[in-house]
């Protein structure tokens, strides 16, 4: 068989797709770390964030055509060095780690984060956080990206208090990631993942693609910055519930 069949995979799939989408446009960002465990309901997380790699490319190219006028390039260049540097480590020890403990640790940080924003709400003359925390996030944005897609809550704990407005911060983030896809292709394949099986399966899934990202980037362009960020930390603290619970459930 070279195709998944089973229709309870597409009946998590396909949320989980346009959940990716909808993210894509930087509009409910925090809901797109959602995929791989929704997936994972179904087929394993090595196999689910294989699944996804051609469908994250063609959302990659639509976000970057959508937002392609609105970039903060300076902040771009500052996160992509670490955020290759976190890609590569993932590749590096991706078959030695447990899928759950990485969602546990990506999980606990964005909680700490919220609670952090919450405790100490930022005011309008907060600074913005300091260089050594953006390497690092974006580091560790690369790292989770390659072992789960689950690169957005760590780097969107140090865009976030940046302050941008919501289609540069979309924008932003979609060549970003575009990036950090990119560079995930070799080292998947190394590793043995990019199977006929997981690349016909992706190819049923791509119609729903377009559809998340065009949905997405319509209400990134009317949505009103506080009513953005605040639907950012509603996605960021539902996928970091759904990480822990991953991570210390019995299955």
């Amino acid at each position: 068989m070279f195709l998944i069949t089973d229709p309870t995979f597409y009946a998590v799939a396909i949320p989980a797709v346009l959940l990716l989408g909808i993210s894509k446009s930087g509009f409910g960002a925090g809901f797109g770390s959602l995929a791989v465990p929704l997936m994972a309901m179904a087929v394993t997380v090595p196999q689910a964030a294989a699944i996804l790699m051609p469908v994250l490319l063609l959302m990659d190219l639509l976000g970057m055509a959508a937002f392609r006028k609105n970039v903060d390039r300076r902040l771009l260049m500052f996160m992509l060095p670490p955020g290759l540097l976190g890609i590569v480590v993932g590749a590096l020890l991706f078959r030695e780690l447990d899928p759950k403990v990485v969602a546990g640790i990506v999980g606990v940080v964005t909680l700490l984060f919220l609670a952090q924003r919450l405790v100490f709400p930022p005011r309008a003359d907060s600074k913005p956080p300091p260089k050594w925390v953006g390497l690092l996030l974006s580091c560790t944005s690369g790292f989770t990206s390659f072992i789960a897609h689950a690169g957005g809550p760590p780097i969107n704990a140090y865009v976030i208090p940046l302050r941008l407005s919501p289609v540069v911060f979309s924008g932003t983030l979609a060549f970003f990631f575009f990036f950090m896809n990119l560079s995930k292709w070799i080292p998947y394949a190394w590793l043995g993942l990019l199977d006929v099986n997981n690349m016909l399966t992706s190819l049923a899934l791509l119609p729903f693609a377009p559809l998340g990202v065009w949905a997405g980037v319509r209400i990134a362009h009317r949505i009103k910055p506080q009513l953005f960020y605040r639907l950012l930390y509603l996605g960021m603290f539902l996928t970091g519930c759904k990480l822990v619970w991953d991570a210390v459930a019995i299955t």
